[in-house]
This record gives C-alpha cells, sequence and structure tokens, in this order.
C-alpha cells in the first residue's frame, strides 16, 4: 500500500551559491553523500540539487514535512547499478516509521539548471486474511 507521494524541485544555481557558503553543505548532506557528490566535479552541483531535491520530496510524502528531521539524516546513495535510493537514520528513521512505511522509491533527474526527485513511500504489510471494514 503507498503510504505517500512527494516530488521537489531544485535550481542548481541554489546549490552553487550554497558551495561558497562555510559549513552549509555539511549541515545539509551526510559525510558519505557529500563525498559522492563533490567528487563529481563539475557535475558536483547538478548532483547536490538532485539530493536535496530528494530529501524535500521525502519530507513530502510523509506528509509531515521535513519539521523535526535533521536533513544530514536522510542520505541518498547510488546503488550498484547506479539506481537512486534514499537511507535513513534517526530522526527520518523514526518519521519513517510513524508514516507506517517499510519500503523508499526514488527517482531524480537533472538538467542543467534544475534538479526533480519524486519519493514514493510503500508499507508492505504481510496478507493474513483479513479484511477490514
Amino acid at each position: 500500500m503507498i503510504t505517500g507521494i512527494g516530488v521537489d524541485m531544485v535550481r542548481v544555481q541554489r546549490m552553487d551559491r550554497w558551495r561558497n557558503v562555510p559549513g552549509l553543505l555539511e549541515r545539509y548532506f551526510h559525510d558519505e553523500e557529500l563525498f559522492a557528490s563533490l567528487a563529481k566535479g563539475y557535475g558536483a552541483s547538478l548532483s547536490l540539487a538532485a539530493r536535496f531535491a530528494a530529501k524535500e520530496a521525502f519530507g513530502k510524502a510523509l506528509g509531515t514535512g521535513l519539521a523535526g528531521i535533521v536533513l544530514k539524516d536522510i542520505m541518498v546513495v547510488n546503488n550498484s547499478k547506479g539506481k537512486p535510493e534514499i537511507r535513513v537514520f534517526g530522526t527520518a528513521r523514526a518519521a519513517l516509521d510513524e508514516n507506517g512505511a517499510n519500503r523508499t522509491h526514488l527517482s531524480i533527474t537533472h538538467e542543467r539548471d534544475s534538479a526533480v526527485a519524486m519519493v514514493v513511500l510503500e508499507s508492505l504489510h504481510l496478507d493474513t486474511g483479513e479484511r477490514g471494514p
């Protein structure tokens, strides 16, 4: 069962500005996520924008926004095939548990000056044969 859907768009120019503010990226991005993005050189701001859009989309999918969630507790990684995935810790894990979801789906895209992310939260329950009202 789908428990939430969220989408967000971030301008790449925003990340260009943030890269010039000492400590700002470290405030919003997990160390591992930041290292992977900055290693992309020219594409670093594009990667950061997509990851930030994913964090915002995650909050929208929760239906609560990001209030009370430490953004570093949401990490976007690429699996061995390159597919983006969300990993959550601490405050983000607690919010996901409260939502009832136990699976996240993430799609990101970016082009020149914008990045877009969509998150779907899903609750996978074993079918016990019981039916509600």
